[in-house]
C-alpha cells in the first residue's frame, strides 16, 4: 500500500509492514489537518505550564480560580453516558502489545483502558502495533498464540475499550510538520478514531477515551475543541465521544468542576490518578523550603492532602452526574509465596473498600488476576451500577486541607536506596521497550517510577531532605549508593533481563538528571531522545 505525505510532513522512520493499514494517506491526512489546527494552542498551553512552575518557584501556593467561582457555584450536569459505560466497577489498565489487549478485555473487568501513554515505551512499533491491535480488538478479529502454542481469543462478552493517548507534554518525534515534531496526543487520539469510530458506532457503542495529566481546565477546553473537530470531520454527532479526564496533576485538583464543565457534553467523569498525583505534587513544590515528603511507601490515600482530594473528587463528580472513578491497585499475585500473596490480596480489598465506600463508582486494578478481587468487593457494597446518587454534601476540602503534604517524615536509607533501585528498574525497561514493569511485587508504570526519582532530586535540594539517621541526603550520597543498587538490580532480575535491558544506561541517564539543577519536567522527556 502506498503511502502519500501531505506537503510539509516527513516521516523519520518507514511504517512498518504490520501497520501500513494505519498509517495510510487518508489516516495521515487527517491527523496533519488536526495537528496544523491546534498545535499553536498546545503550544500555548505548554509555555502556560512553566509560566505557573515559574510563580510555584517564587512561592506562590495554588488555589480555586477566582475567575471561574460562577462555574463552580452553578446548577449544571454533564450529558448522560451511554448504556455500555454506566458500569464501570473494575477497570483493568495496561499497554497495547496483543497478549495485554487480548487478555484484558477477557478479564471479567468491565473496562480495558488501552494504553499508550504511562505503561508503553512510545517506540514508533509500539505506537503502530497498538493502532493495529486496538483496530483488531474492535473488529472482533483480535487473537494470540503464545510461543509455547497456547491460543487465545476474546471472549463474546469482552470489556469495554477505553484508549488513553499520551500526554499533552509528549511529542512523536517520528512525523515532523514543517520541520516540528507533532503531538503525541493527536497521534494517537486521531489514528484510533479514524480507524475505530465508524466499526464503534455500528455496534451500538462509541470511541471512548482518558485524557491523562491535564494541569488546567484550558487544557480540557482543547481536548473538547479536538473531539468536536474529529466528529465534525466524520459527520458524527457533537457529544457521541466521550472521555474521563485524570485528575493526576495537584493544579488539576483545584479545577475538577471546571474541567467538567469544559468536557460537559463529551465528559465521563473523572479518575484519581493517584500515583501521577503524588509526583505532581512534588514537581510543583519542589522549590518550596518547607515541603517535603516521607518514604514513598509511607505516603497512601489516607495521608490528608490525598484523603481531601480522593473526596473532593467524588463530591464534585456527583454533584455533576459524572462518574468517579478509583486509582489503580499496583499489587500483583505473587504466586511463589503464599502468605505474601494472601497480604498483597488483603490491601487490595481495604484500598478498594475504601473508595468504594467513600463513593467511588468503580476502580482500577493492572493486573488480571486481581479483577475478581475488586469486583467482589464493589458488588458486595455496590448493588447498582454506579453510585452517582451518592452526593457527599458532607465533603468540604479547601485550598489548606488538598495542600497538608503529610506524613513528612521518616525519610531513611532503605527509602533513598528503594528509589534508586525502582528508577534504575523502570527506566533500564523503559529504554528497552517495555514500559509496564513488575518490581517488587507491584507494577510499575512511568507514574510510579517518577515518584522515585522525583523524591531523589528533591531530597538532596531540600532543607529538609535529612535521613532519620540524622545525615543530609547529598549527590555524595546518592553516588555512593548508586552502583551498588545498580549491582542489586542485576542480582535480583537475573542475566536474561539484564541483557534485554538497558540498565547502565539508565544508571548514566539517573545520574544527569539527579545532578542537573533544572528539574526534569517528566523522565520520559530525555528518555524518549534514545530510543527508535
Amino acid at each position: 500500500m502506498s503511502l502519500t505525505l501531505p506537503a510539509g510532513v516527513q516521516l523519520t522512520l518507514p511504517v512498518p509492514a504490520a501497520a501500513s493499514e494505519i498509517l495510510t494517506t487518508e489516516a495521515l491526512a487527517f491527523l496533519t489537518d488536526l495537528c496544523r489546527t491546534f498545535e499553536p494552542r498546545r503550544q500555548e498551553l505548554l509555555a502556560l505550564r512553566r509560566t505557573r512552575q515559574a510563580e510555584f518557584n517564587a512561592g506562590k501556593r495554588p488555589d480555586f480560580l477566582p475567575e471561574t467561582a460562577a462555574i463552580r457555584a452553578g446548577d449544571w450536569k454533564v450529558a448522560p453516558c451511554p448504556a455500555d459505560i454506566q458500569d464501570r466497577r473494575v477497570e483493568i489498565t495496561g499497554p497495547t502489545d496483543r497478549k495485554m489487549v487480548v487478555n484484558a478485555l477477557n478479564s471479567g473487568a468491565r473496562v480495558f483502558m488501552a494504553d499508550f501513554e504511562d505503561s508503553t515505551t512510545p517506540t514508533w512499533e509500539n505506537q503502530l502495533t497498538g493502532q493495529v491491535n486496538l483496530k483488531l480488538a474492535n473488529a472482533r478479529q483480535i487473537d494470540f498464540t503464545t510461543a509455547e502454542g497456547k491460543a487465545y481469543k476474546l471472549s463474546d462478552k469482552p470489556a469495554v475499550l477505553f484508549v488513553r493517548p499520551r500526554g499533552w507534554h509528549l511529542p512523536e518525534k517520528h512525523i515532523l510538520i514543517d520541520g516540528q515534531p507533532i503531538s503525541g496526543s493527536m497521534f494517537d487520539f486521531a489514528l484510533y478514531f479514524f480507524h475505530n469510530a465508524r466499526t464503534l458506532l455500528a455496534r451500538g457503542s462509541a470511541p471512548y477515551f482518558y485524557c491523562p495529566k491535564m494541569e488546567s481546565h484550558l487544557e480540557a477546553r482543547l481536548w473538547n475543541d479536538i473531539f468536536v473537530y474529529a466528529q465534525k470531520a466524520f459527520g458524527i454527532p457533537t457529544g457521541t465521544i466521550k472521555a474521563t479526564c485524570l485528575i493526576e496533576t495537584v493544579l488539576g485538583a483545584f479545577e475538577m468542576d471546571e474541567i467538567l464543565y469544559e468536557l460537559r457534553e463529551h465528559s465521563a467523569g473523572l479518575n484519581a490518578g493517584r500515583w501521577d498525583y503524588i509526583f505532581s505534587c512534588i514537581k510543583k513544590f519542589n522549590r518550596d523550603p518547607d515541603f517535603i515528603l516521607a518514604d514513598r511507601n509511607h505516603v497512601t490515600m489516607l495521608s490528608p492532602f490525598m484523603r481531601a482530594y480522593a473526596l473532593l473528587l467524588v463530591k464534585t463528580c456527583h454533584r455533576r452526574g459524572a462518574f468517579a472513578m478509583g486509582g489503580m491497585a499496583a499489587q500483583i499475585p505473587i504466586k511463589n509465596n503464599p502468605e505474601a500473596h494472601e497480604q498483597a490480596l488483603t490491601k487490595v480489598r481495604a484500598d478498594k473498600l475504601r473508595e468504594v465506600t467513600d463513593g467511588f463508582d468503580g476502580t482500577w486494578v493492572a493486573h488480571p488476576g486481581l479483577v475478581a478481587v475488586a469486583l467482589e468487593v464493589f458488588d458486595r457494597e455496590m448493588t447498582t451500577p454506579n453510585q452517582i446518587f451518592r452526593q457527599r454534601d458532607d465533603v468540604t476540602a479547601t485550598a489548606a486541607d488538598l495542600t497538608r503534604f503529610e506524613p513528612r517524615s521518616p525519610i531513611t536509607e532503605d527509602g533513598l536506596k528503594m528509589n534508586i533501585n525502582i528508577t534504575l528498574q523502570y527506566l533500564g525497561s523503559w529504554i528497552a521497550g517495555v514500559g509496564c514493569v513488575p518490581i517488587f511485587n507491584l507494577m510499575e508504570d512511568a507514574a510510579t517510577a517518577e515518584i522515585s526519582r522525583a523524591q531523589l532530586w528533591h531530597w538532596i535540594r531540600s532543607p529538609k531532605g535529612i535521613l532519620e539517621d540524622g545525615r543530609k541526603v547529598d549527590m555524595a550520597l546518592f553516588r555512593a549508593l548508586l552502583p551498588g543498587e545498580l549491582a542489586e538490580v542485576r542480582a535480583e532480575i537475573g542475566e536474561a533481563r539484564w541483557n534485554a535491558g538497558k540498565y547502565e544506561e539508565a544508571a548514566r541517564m539517573l545520574d544527569v538528571m539527579t545532578a542537573d539543577d533544572e528539574f526534569a519536567e517528566f523522565l520520559t522527556l530525555p528518555a524518549y531522545a534514545v530510543i527508535p
